[in-house]
């Protein structure tokens, strides 16, 4: 039953990683209704590795957006460096320094902010699903009418690459605001259109989340059983299989339509898990 319900929890992962509805607040919620029969410790694990699916997935369709090296009409220099594509060169560099604030906050803050225990983990979850979806119909409001200035991840700037990291640090003290939630209001507000900040987003993703995950599993020192193993291998790949579809979709959606159906739906389920879960 436990391989079944880990396959269930990839599925949700899968779904909700690529859009802006918190995927660490629907594992959270999911894990009440239908627990993994697991140690408190290793399902911190489970719930972070199973991101390196989903991870995976965005490596597979991003491919050709981030891979720097091949020949190409820009290089970055001439000898070694002609094989450095100089536009993906600068992505990295934008995804690097995004990335630097949240590194900073999980090396030397992350405990000092960490006020989030059992007894109102579930009540911290549904206020801030209320209160970024809140926030995201506020935005749209807000850019409703404005015309973007960056409608392409090549002319974001380094100090809005900045913006949009520093963005990710409201994701990791409160749970449930979601970190492309974070970013991508962050984006809209600096006239980033939608795709654009939805793309760059899902690329800022990938140094994060194979990070955490990375982190997760040093901390819990590799004492991973049989049983364990396969958990996580049943979860990572639903969570990759699912995720395949979603980025594409998510991708494709934004390109037509604004954030507001998130907003709705999160409004909605934090209204729900204060009701129910408080």
């Amino acid at each position: 039953m436990n391989f079944i319900k880990a396959i269930i929890f990839g599925i949700i992962e899968g779904i909700t990683e690529w859009m802006p509805i918190s995927s660490t607040a629907h594992m959270k919620i999911l894990n009440v209704f239908l627990p993994l029969e697991v140690s408190g410790e290793f399902y911190e694990v489970f719930e972070v590795v199973i991101q390196l699916g989903a991870i995976l997935a965005l490596l597979l369709v991003f491919w050709n957006k981030v891979w720097p090296f091949g020949r190409s009409d820009n290089p970055l220099g001439k000898g070694a460096l002609s094989d450095i594509k100089k536009d993906k060169f600068f992505l990295w560099l934008k995804i690097i320094i995004a990335c630097m604030p949240a590194i900073v906050f999980e090396l030397f803050l992350d405990d000092k902010f960490n006020f989030v225990n059992e007894s109102n983990e579930m009540k911290v979850i549904g206020v801030s699903l209320l209160v970024v979806g809140f926030v995201f119909l506020l935005v749209e409001m807000i850019v409703r009418n404005k015309k973007f200035t960056v409608s392409n991840t090549k002319r974001i700037t380094f100090l809005q690459a900045i913006v949009i990291g520093l963005a990710q640090l409201i994701a990791a003290i409160f749970p449930g605001v979601s970190r492309s939630g974070a970013t991508i209001i962050a984006a809209l507000l600096i006239g980033i259109s939608r795709s654009t900040a939805t793309e760059f987003t899902f690329e800022l993703a990938i140094p994060v989340m194979f990070g955490a995950s990375l982190m997760k599993i040093l901390k819990y020192g590799m004492a991973f059983s049989a049983a364990d193993i396969m958990l996580l291998l049943f979860g990572c790949v639903s969570a990759f299989m699912v995720s395949l579809f979603m980025i594409r979709f998510v991708l494709n959606y934004v390109k037509r339509n604004t954030f507001t159906v998130f907003g709705i739906y999160r409004v909605l389920m934090g209204l729900i898990v204060l009701i129910l879960l408080k």
